[in-house]
């Protein structure tokens, strides 16, 4: 049974300014707020240096996540997810979860420049307020595996740039 309901999605490198965002939408009503960097920081402490590592302990989390989110959007309750939608399996199990709740959704894009990124990333090292202050290295490692939103998966895509 749809519900009114809407799933929020984004989708974006390193410091494109996910987490911003995301926090914005959350200040709707009847809406909840769940970060994946908070959740993994907290269960996984010290545990995630690698690629490897993120995949291991994210399939973790989203596996508990997940049938939490649905019974949320069930519940009339509007959800921002505040994962990276930055693979296609990642967009895959997120798509799980609308089709799972019958929500609404929409996938905000973050389309930066990695040289913006970068210098997000630089500032937000330098200020020790984020829960992982990746490297310029770990910037270039993890964006390997970005791969931009196609319109043939499905999405409400709504791009923001710089």
């Amino acid at each position: 049974m749809p519900t009114s309901s809407t799933l929020h999605l984004v989708c974006g490198k390193i410091a494109a300014g996910k987490s911003t965002l995301c926090h914005q939408l959350a200040t709707g009503a009847d809406t909840v707020l769940l970060s994946e960097d908070d959740w993994l920081s907290g269960l996984f402490p010290g545990e995630i240096s690698t690629p490897a590592d993120y995949v291991r302990c994210s399939a973790r989390l989203r596996a508990l996540i997940g049938p939490h989110v649905v019974a949320l959007l069930r519940a009339g309750l509007s959800v921002v997810l505040d994962f990276p939608a930055n693979t296609v399996s990642s967009r895959a199990w997120m798509r799980s979860i609308i089709d799972d709740a019958a929500a609404a959704h929409t996938l905000h894009w973050l389309d930066l420049d990695d040289e913006i990124c970068k210098a997000r990333l630089r500032q937000r090292y330098a200020a020790g307020e984020h829960a992982y202050a990746a490297s310029e290295a770990e910037f270039e490692l993890f964006t390997r595996y970005f791969v931009p939103p196609a319109a043939a998966e499905g999405f409400e895509i709504v791009v923001h740039q710089a």
